[in-house]
């Protein structure tokens, strides 16, 4: 990764099909055969927890090649209140140039853009082979439980970043996940109409 041809910054309402696009390439047959991710930015884009001045694309020589963006939401304390946060993603990096340092200079970048602009602390779901290298850590470790799964269940999925140091001391209780992120299936495959058509695939490693 050569830092000098790179451009983060935030993205233009005249490119938002290019980064869906961006999006669909990224995650096309990762965790399911196909992908809904680009469909989610679509839909978030009109959420109120949708937070524009965080929603930023990464530009190489003229081409958008990553992106990342932030929602709102909330912890649901054991205590009774009500602890705002972050949630992060679709974070996508374009296939050919991933494991190269692209994914992980945007998202040192804009959480270092939301720390700025004073949130305490982010939380998503993750690999933290990847997003420990950034400072996430198992949300567990911070009293934060994630919202609809069983006691006992594996949670390792689920991550946390304070980016104010201390912001979630004494802070227990339930995540919530923005509803914005729970899409229809039928309505992705509708929008999935709008882009060149390609092969799901079942492979080894997906999810679902």
């Amino acid at each position: 990764m050569n830092k000098e041809n790179v451009i983060i910054r935030l993205e233009r309402k005249e490119e938002q099909r290019e980064t869906e696009n961006l999006v669909r390439e990224a995650f096309w047959n990762v965790y399911k055969p196909g992908c809904s991710e680009h469909y989610v930015l679509h839909v978030l884009r009109d959420d109120p927890a949708f937070i524009p001045e965080l929603n930023y694309v990464m530009e190489e020589e003229g081409r958008l090649i990553g992106q990342n963006m932030f929602m709102r939401t909330i912890i649901e304390c054991d205590d009774g209140r009500t602890v705002p946060v972050l949630t992060m993603g679709p974070i996508g990096i374009t296939p050919e140039l991933k494991r190269k340092g692209y994914g992980k200079a945007i998202l040192d970048y804009t959480l270092e853009k939301a720390k700025e602009m004073g949130f305490g602390a982010v939380l998503f779901e993750g690999n933290i082979l990847f997003y420990g290298k950034s400072g996430f850590t198992y949300a567990r470790e911070f009293g934060i439980r994630y919202h609809d799964l069983p006691e006992g269940a594996d949670d390792s999925f689920f991550l946390c970043k304070e980016l104010i140091p201390g912001y979630l001391e004494e802070v227990t209780g339930v995540y919530q996940t923005p509803k914005g992120y729970y899409v229809k299936d039928e309505e992705v495959e509708e929008f999935d109409k709008q882009f060149p058509a390609k092969e799901k695939l079942k492979l080894p490693g997906q999810l679902w």
